[in-house]
């Protein structure tokens, strides 16, 4: 794709809308620490939404700038820095938090595919999007059946993965997975309570409607007004499961690509639909990498720290 024709693209985006496009895919980061909070409490009820918020302006810049999906560690380090709870704890709820997130998205995406008007022969890699959604929503259910067993039955888990551990693992060696698991299941307790658990799918479901809305401003701001708003919703599940692969920091090309192929199935030309990609993922990436940054100096953290810990997890 010629560089002069996203440029030429992206110079005229209409301002307005893409301002609002990035406020609102920035506000969603909040959106993340309130549902976090949320889901560290039922372990940690000292954990304030101010550290929750801080850790995670922190993750998510350091998803940016780190390989691999690294924020996701750094996130947790970050949180055992500042809120604090134990590192293991809180990758335990990230865990249950990206189930969330699958399902949600999963769902949107349903309602977008049952919207009237969508090309029922519409495929990515020779797949029709039904037969994706479907899949990928039955994961997502499967593993949170099992994050509920283990869950409901700690001891269970445990006694049964340190038998297992023990078979291949020293004693030592084995008992100190042990009690990182113990930790891990920790994280996972959300899942125990029903409130808390109706307040995570609730703020779930504000999350990926904001996103949405975020994606369908971007489309206003570069001229893809025949889009209907169940585009947007299509778009954003397409484009996470795509950027879920550990890829480059700040998922660039994967977002790119998985764009690219969601704008397609609307008929929207190559060109098209890479400027949109490049302009809205630039947009998009520079305000939390700004704040996550600026937080993480005030916090007395360094970027050799998240990198130190993601390396070492």
């Amino acid at each position: 794709m010629p560089l002069a024709v996203i440029g030429y693209e992206i110079a005229h985006a209409q301002f307005g809308w893409y301002f609002l496009s990035v406020v609102l895919a920035t506000l969603t980061f909040p959106v993340r620490a309130v549902r976090w909070r949320i889901m560290l409490a039922t372990t940690c009820p000292e954990a304030r939404l101010g550290a929750v918020w801080r850790a995670t302006a922190i993750g998510f810049m350091a998803n940016n700038v780190l390989p691999a999906r690294g924020g996701e560690l750094a996130r947790a380090y970050a949180a055992s820095r500042l809120a604090p709870v134990r590192f293991t704890t809180a990758l335990g709820s990230i865990a249950v938090e990206r189930v969330f997130d699958g399902l949600v998205l999963v769902l949107l995406m349903a309602v977008a595919i049952a919207a009237p008007g969508f090309p029922a022969e519409a495929t990515i890699a020779g797949r029709s999007l039904s037969t994706i959604a479907a899949w990928t929503g039955a994961a997502f259910v499967a593993i949170l059946a099992f994050l509920f067993a283990v869950v409901h039955a700690p001891a269970g888990a445990l006694s049964v993965a340190g038998r297992t551990l023990r078979r291949f693992l020293p004693e030592r060696a084995a008992g100190f997975v042990v009690g990182i698991a113990r930790s891990f299941i920790e994280g996972l307790s959300i899942l125990r309570n029903p409130r808390d658990f109706a307040l995570v799918v609730a703020w779930s479901f504000v999350l990926w409607v904001l996103n949405g809305f975020a994606f369908y401003t971007g489309f206003l701001a570069f001229h893809l007004d025949s889009l209907p708003f169940g585009s947007a919703l299509l778009l954003q599940g397409i484009v996470a499961i795509g950027v879920a692969i550990p890829s480059s920091p700040g998922f660039f090309g994967l977002f790119e690509y998985a764009s690219r192929a969601g704008l397609g199935l609307y008929g929207v030309a190559a060109a098209g639909a890479v400027s949109f990609a490049v302009g809205i993922h630039l947009g998009w990436f520079i305000p939390i990498t700004v704040i996550g940054l600026w937080t993480l100096a005030r916090a007395n953290l360094s970027l050799g720290d998240l990198r130190g810990r993601a390396e070492t997890a």
